[in-house]
């Protein structure tokens, strides 16, 4: 049985309760209200994002001289990505897509900017959190088949986002701590970025990774350049700033503790040795 003069529940098309009482806008307000609209991102076009990918995948395997390196890079690149995907599209900066960059990397592009620090925070530390789990299906692998050649894909995973969680402009880390530095003072956050930019792209330079050593150069510039330097959005409070640099170390810790469980099975089980050996894949010797 049902009750005619109960009132139903809304429906899709009916108007908001804000806007119950007001006047049906006309045509040429709706008209100029989407002009104002940023345009919506459609993405990379398919055929492209399959050639970036390939290109990609090809630098890396060519570089490394494996192809499962190769697979796990690209593997764990867009898990990576996806992490941030996941958090701009549940914190209202969607609907996010995911760029691939031949020969580079990839990035997330959110359609709507933070509505405050804390967001973008969240949102540069889901990557490097969430991009960990790409690691577990090489893990697998692994114990499935005892070939180390799988345990390398898992510390590439581990060191492709343990490398993003560097604070140097334009990576993750510097969009992680930044807010926090900028409450000391924003000349505080511009000195430490630029000085770890530097150091950065200095790494770049001596270890051969030319590529991601002229990229991050031309970030940095276009970072000195750039009028404002603080985001957009609400400043982070004193517990939020807190809990940036705990979540930053938590996920520095997870990086480092995923490739050392990688290494050490190669290196016999010895943590010291593990350590040597990730030391020798960042050029810090070894």
């Amino acid at each position: 049985m049902t009750d005619s003069n109960a009132p139903r529940p809304p429906g899709p098309w009916d108007p908001r309760p804000d806007e119950a009482g007001s006047a049906r806008p006309a045509p040429a307000e709706i008209a100029h209200a989407r002009a104002d609209e940023p345009p919506l991102d459609k993405g990379q076009h398919p055929v492209w994002a399959v050639v970036s990918t390939l290109l990609l995948g090809g630098f890396i395997w060519w570089i490394s001289g494996s192809w499962v390196i190769a697979v796990a890079a690209i593997w764990g690149l867009l898990v990576h990505e996806y992490g941030h995907v996941l958090a701009m599209n549940r914190l209202g900066m969607g609907p996010a897509k995911i760029y691939i960059i031949p020969f580079l990397g990839g990035v997330a592009k959110s359609q709507r900017l933070p509505k405050s620090e804390w967001d973008g925070v969240l949102v540069s530390l889901a990557g490097p959190g969430f991009g960990l789990l790409a690691a577990i299906p090489f893990f697998g692998l692994f114990i499935a088949t005892g070939q180390g050649v799988w345990l390398l894909g898992a510390a590439v995973i581990a060191l492709i986002n343990l490398v993003n969680l560097a604070p140097a402009p334009p990576l993750d880390g510097s969009r992680a701590l930044g807010p926090v530095l900028a409450r000391i003072h924003p000349n505080v956050e511009r000195g430490a970025m630029v000085m770890v930019g530097a150091l950065v792209v200095f790494w770049g330079l001596t270890t051969g990774r030319f590529i991601l050593a002229a990229f991050l150069a031309l970030a940095l510039i276009g970072h000195l350049r750039r009028g404002a330097w603080r985001p957009e959005g609400r400043p982070l409070t004193g517990r939020e700033s807190a809990q940036s640099v705990g979540l930053f170390v938590a996920a520095a810790v997870a990086c480092v503790g995923v490739g050392v469980a990688a290494l050490m099975p190669l290196a016999g089980g010895s943590l010291p040795g593990a350590l040597n050996m990730a030391g020798g894949y960042l050029g810090l010797g070894g």
